[in-house]
């Protein structure tokens, strides 16, 4: 009797600690994704990048604009006033058709255009057929009021999977996601926006904001910010600028549904 009561929990102490083996290495491969230049998917057939790694105390602010028309011109207004000559935006295809002037104000100043792609949603939880669709249109749109075909895609919501990667991949586009999150929609105030900002800015580093109507305090934050960044030694540059600072090396992508999958596996052992 005994002896059954050891096997049986020396049974159940192989299974959960396969199941925190798991568990960590998930927790690692989150780790990796966050800390790391790029993640590349296990057939190499696309990448998302978060940040470069160099030695220059180099940022890309980098701003997100998908409907509204009152927060853009002010976000522009204060990056010229603080000189900023480079910065990169990424615009749906739908606010572009609509706000031509916005775009060509975006233009003027001389910054980066990239695709936030067309319908605002999930990308994941599309069709492979739905997924080219969405991002050719957007790239049509885009090309056309801007003149030029875009070469950098921020997806919306920065949600993707492999197959995604590969379909960006596959059209010519390079992924760009973010290291620091400004949280600038959630509308927490001036001051906590300037510190998420300021305290996680490190070199090499992509930051996303937001110019589209659901930011109310972003046009206040940012002289803020670069002010003290600026003040760390830090310039701006856009996102191209950064991938032509470094060679870009990472690790595999290990997208939810894979990690879930490992979990599973493990528990059931």
């Amino acid at each position: 009797m005994n002896n059954f009561f050891y096997v049986l929990n020396g049974k159940k102490i192989k299974r959960y600690f396969f199941v925190f083996a798991a568990a960590l290495f998930a927790a690692g491969i989150i780790y990796v994704e966050k800390n790391h230049v790029t993640v590349f998917s296990e057939e190499s057939s696309g990448a998302a990048i978060y940040s470069i790694s160099t030695e220059k105390k180099v940022v890309a602010l980098t701003f997100d604009i998908s409907w509204g028309d009152k927060r853009t011109e002010p976000i522009l207004k204060v990056l010229k006033d603080k000189n900023i000559n480079k910065a990169t935006f990424f615009l749906s295809s739908p606010w572009s058709k609509s706000h031509p002037e916005l775009v060509k104000a975006i233009q003027t100043q001389g910054y980066e255009i990239g695709s936030h792609g067309h319908k605002h949603t999930n990308y994941s939880e599309l069709s492979d057929e739905e997924i080219k669709k969405q991002l050719t249109a957007a790239h049509t749109i885009l090309t056309d009021v801007t003149g030029k075909a875009p070469v950098l895609l921020r997806l919306p919501n920065g949600d993707f999977d492999k197959r995604v990667l590969k379909t960006a991949d596959q059209l010519g586009y390079t992924v760009i996601q973010w290291d620091t999150d400004s949280q600038d929609w959630m509308n927490k105030g001036v001051d906590t926006i300037v510190k998420r900002v300021v305290n996680k800015a490190h070199p090499g580093d992509i930051i996303l904001m937001h110019a589209s109507d659901s930011v109310e305090q972003t046009h206040e934050a940012l002289p803020v910010i670069i002010d003290q960044l600026r003040e760390k030694g830090y310039e701006f540059v856009t996102v191209s600028d950064l991938l032509q600072e470094a060679g870009v090396n990472g690790t595999q992508v290990r997208d939810q549904a894979w990690l879930q999958q490992q979990l599973d596996i493990a528990s059931g052992m």
